[in-house]
């Protein structure tokens, strides 16, 4: 079976919810990747046969996001898109349909990876387009009802974070440890310019005054503590373990790779920075 290579990868800064990110569209961000990634690869967009980007917020962000972003991101309009939603796992699915098209000789050069914009995720007004004859309406927050809350067992994704808690013993201590932990590693390796060869800095125009560039991740918190999480009240149960501080954040940000098969690396003598030798869904 034909073997794929991972040719390069980027990603942007993390953006916080709201944050110095929040102007740019999840096809927006997608787009600032793409482009990077087939610059890294050492190849040029017209190498390219499709582009393949996990999104899962895509209301109000136009048709066919990856589209998009392939287009804005430098790629010829005879490349094809893909837009995947399997919720978190949508990146990473990107990534598998690439190296299963390579494998089956569909195609030779996938961009893949994932793009998403939370501070973008519209309101939703349910029933405003046959009219409202009377009574109260309802707004409905699309990044929870899209992205944070499952439609199978219909509760919030941090309810299942109580119940794997609950289910494994894992106590609220624990995850305010483990989250100190994750916020101080980080830290540590941006000090020590860890992420500086995967990191493509943003910059923003400004309408006054100079450009601002967003080169670090501004959802590693520095200064959190143990002492600073305990004091956090829990999220989503009153006895509940999971909190503000120990769950996962909101965030802009994207993140995107080359994928080539093994022999068109070989033969073209790109670098290989890795190699898909399995996976499993």
């Amino acid at each position: 079976m034909r073997s794929s290579v991972i040719l390069s990868a980027v990603r942007l800064p993390s953006g916080r919810f709201l944050g110095a990110l929040k102007d740019l569209s999840a096809s927006d961000l997608g787009a600032l990747v793409v482009r990077e990634a087939v610059v890294r690869a050492g190849l040029g967009p017209d190498d390219v046969q499709e582009c393949i980007m996990g999104n899962v917020l895509s209301a109000g962000q136009g048709q066919h996001p990856a589209r998009q972003a392939a287009l804005k991101g430098g790629l010829p309009v005879g490349v094809a898109a893909l837009t995947i939603n399997k919720v978190c796992g949508s990146g990473l699915k990107a990534v598998m349909l690439a190296a299963q098209g390579i494998a089956a000789a569909d195609v030779d050069v996938v961009v893949a990876g994932g793009m998403e914009s939370m501070s973008q995720a519209p309101y939703l007004l349910p029933r405003v387009r046959e009219g409202l004859r009377m009574g109260h309406g309802q707004v409905v927050d699309s990044m929870i009802h899209d992205g944070l809350w499952c439609a199978c067992d219909d509760w919030h994704m941090g309810e299942t974070g109580e119940a794997v808690a609950e289910r494994y013993g894992v106590s609220r201590a624990q995850q305010d440890a483990y989250a100190v932990a994750s916020h101080e590693k980080a830290a540590r390796a941006t000090r020590d310019g860890a992420f500086a060869a995967e990191l493509l800095p943003v910059t923003l125009p400004q309408k006054k005054g100079d450009p601002v560039v967003v080169d670090r991740d501004e959802s590693i918190r520095d200064d959190t503590s143990i002492e600073s999480l305990a004091r956090l009240r829990p999220a989503f149960r009153s006895d509940g373990t999971v909190t503000a501080g120990n769950a996962p954040g909101v965030n802009d940000s994207a993140a995107a790779l080359v994928i080539a098969g093994a022999d068109i690396a070989a033969a073209r003598g790109l670098p290989v920075r890795a190699r898909i030798v399995a996976q499993a869904t």
